[in-house]
């Protein structure tokens, strides 16, 4: 299998699984980087996840339709276009012969899902993936246009838990932007320094900074440590009203809503 990221529109990702013969993409915002991926690969597109109804990840459904030889999926309880196989939490999709467990995680928008792979076959180490579109960013997360910062908090507590290995394949490009954020929340941590350099060094080159790795954003996403004392008192300083992780993240979130 092999998992590439398309760069769409200024900072979008699509992403695309193969196994050299059949690809799903998930979350095609516009058509073209994925015709021309399935064109230069000889590959045929056999099906489609979606995480939420935003147009930068719906908008290339319907150019699509006439390349695509298998299902859509999509969350049921939001509005995608055109025919789609409805997904819940708990529900298993099989595409590209690889069973996703889908996992409800709104905030972002009211019905948000994932898609959570345990393993991906011929990867080291078994190497779960997760989709998590606008929900989750290396660094950060996402704005809460629909869902309030309880939703969000347990969206992200629930990803949290997964394997430490899990390569985290977000929507955006906005790493660089968040870990900014991050080093104003902790300006003392170590890992986040060394990160925050990396990634300067990746996008030097026109590489993307993603995947990342839920271990990492263990460590240096101030929205993945709202209980932890560092970020507990950045958020306090910036008017939480206790300690509750809750609390801290609604800090943190209107913060980096503000923050230049």
């Amino acid at each position: 299998m092999n998992l590439i990221a398309l760069p769409a529109f200024t900072d979008n990702y699509i992403w695309m699984l193969h196994d050299g013969a059949n690809a799903i993409v998930v979350d095609p915002g516009e058509a073209a980087p994925v015709l021309q991926a399935l064109s230069s690969r000889g590959l045929r597109l056999t099906g489609i996840l979606v995480t939420h109804h935003h147009g930068d990840h719906v908008g290339g459904l319907a150019a699509l339709s006439e390349q695509l030889q298998g299902p859509v999926f999509g969350p049921a309880t939001e509005h995608i276009p055109g025919p789609h196989t409805p997904c819940q939490g708990g529900d298993i999709v099989r595409a590209l012969g690889l069973d996703f467990q889908v996992l409800d995680v709104p905030g972002h928008t009211a019905g948000h899902i994932a898609y959570y792979l345990p393993g991906l076959p011929g990867a080291a180490e078994a190497a779960p993936v997760l989709f998590c579109g606008d929900t989750l960013f290396s660094g950060g997360c996402g704005r809460l246009f629909e869902g309030t910062p309880a939703q969000m908090h347990d969206s992200l507590s629930q990803l949290a838990r997964l394997p430490g290995a899990t390569r985290v394949c977000c929507a955006h490009e906005y790493t660089l932007s968040n870990l900014r954020f991050a080093t104003a929340v902790e300006p003392d941590n170590a890992s986040l320094a060394d990160y925050q350099q990396w990634c300067q060094a990746q996008r030097a080159l026109h590489q993307p900074t993603l995947p990342s790795l839920l271990s990492r954003e263990l460590a240096i996403n101030p929205f993945l440590r709202c209980d932890e004392p560092a970020v507990i008192r950045a958020a306090s300083d910036h008017g939480a009203a206790d300690a509750d992780p809750v609390s801290v993240f609604a800090t943190l979130r209107q913060w980096k809503n503000e923050f230049r």
